[in-house]
Formats: structure tokens, sequence, C-alpha cells
């Protein structure tokens, strides 16, 4: 099991980028949380398995058809065994 935090900075608030990263999570059997942060960028923790995992993040990094992702940060985090992927408001 991997954990990793991304933010994920552009144009990602206001064209459902936390519905889709949640559809896409659940896809891949991934578990965590999706959340807008004050300044306009998108914070995602995530758990999974590594292949899962790294096809979500490339899928984050991409972001939704709306979205226009400028960059995102990675970081790994310790493992909080998340039951669910949820968006938090």
């Amino acid at each position: 099991m991997n954990s990793t935090k991304l933010i994920i900075h552009g144009l990602v608030q206001g064209v459902f980028f936390r519905k889709h990263t949640q559809e896409r999570a659940r896809e891949l059997n991934i578990k965590g949380t999706v959340r807008n942060l004050p300044d306009g960028s998108v914070e995602v923790v995530a758990e999974g398995e590594e292949q899962s995992l790294t096809e979500f993040i490339q899928w984050c990094q991409r972001g939704p058809s709306r979205a226009r992702v400028e960059r995102g940060e990675i970081s790994e985090v310790p493992v909080s065994w998340f039951r669910s992927f949820e968006v938090l408001k």
C-alpha cells in the first residue's frame, strides 16, 4: 500500500475536478480524499496499490476535460488506511 499527497494548481476549481477525481479513484480502487484549498488549488490524498496509484496520479496531473492543470506537487505521506474515497468540503 502506497500513499501520496498531490496539490494540483491551475483551473481546477469550479470545473467538477473533485467529482471526477472521486469517480476515477473509485474505478481504480484508490482510497483517500479530495478537497479545494483556499488558494484555488486542489489537494488529493490517495492510497492504493502502486500500479493503480501511478495511473491515478497521471490522471490527476491532466484532470477532467474542463480543467487546466498547470502543475502538480507530489509528496509521499504516511498511510492513513482510508475506507473509501471522499470529497471533502
